[in-house]
């Protein structure tokens, strides 16, 4: 039953209070700052804090418990994506399959497109670009708008902070035009 359990997806009820009383606890402990984008500078503060006031800081105090939560992320990455694969290919609408398939992708059977996804794709100008322009933009855009899409979406709402909200109507909407207008620019054909 629980090996089941274990290899199908969660339903959203499920996971999506599980999601919220993290948040929840977080604020009830009296830490607000919830992400993975956090976790670089932690890793910069404690292995290499140097010269840069912004790395010289007690990472031990405040961000400790958000590495191991990456490496709970990590491992459970691991544990879910190699250990209890699920053989079924992942579940999208046929509309978003027809729309993928004109721009050519057609194999469905992984986690990701395979014709996106895979070290011949990555090893072309284009997929470098993709992987490190991508880089780029993820680490710049967490800079400035002051935490990534976890911390905003999960723990700025659930604190009911404005700019969180608008980070998130942010996000939602650059994804879309991001599918609409990039993704036929980055798919090879």
């Amino acid at each position: 039953m629980i090996e089941q359990l274990l290899h199908q997806p969660w339903p959203w009820y499920v996971t999506g209070p599980l999601v919220g009383l993290v948040a929840v606890g977080l604020l009830v402990i009296g830490n607000r700052d919830f992400g993975v984008s956090s976790n670089l500078r932690h890793l910069c503060a404690a292995f290499a804090p140097g010269r840069v006031a912004y790395f010289q800081y007690d990472w031990r105090r405040s961000g400790l418990w958000n590495l191991v939560f990456i490496g709970g992320v990590v491992a459970g990455g691991f544990v879910g994506g190699v250990l209890l694969a699920n053989p079924r290919p992942v579940a999208i609408t046929p509309a978003a399959q027809a729309s993928l398939a004109m721009l050519g992708i057609r194999d469905f059977s992984g986690l990701v497109p395979r014709e996106l996804f895979n070290w011949h794709v990555l090893l072309t100008l284009r997929g470098f670009l993709m992987i490190v322009g991508g880089g780029f933009l993820i680490g710049f855009g967490t800079a400035y708008g002051g935490g990534c899409t976890s911390g905003h979406g999960i723990t700025g709402l659930a604190d009911l902070q404005l700019p969180s909200l608008i980070a998130v109507i942010s996000f939602f909407a650059a994804g879309a035009a991001a599918s609409v207008f990039l993704l036929p620019l980055l798919v090879p054909r």
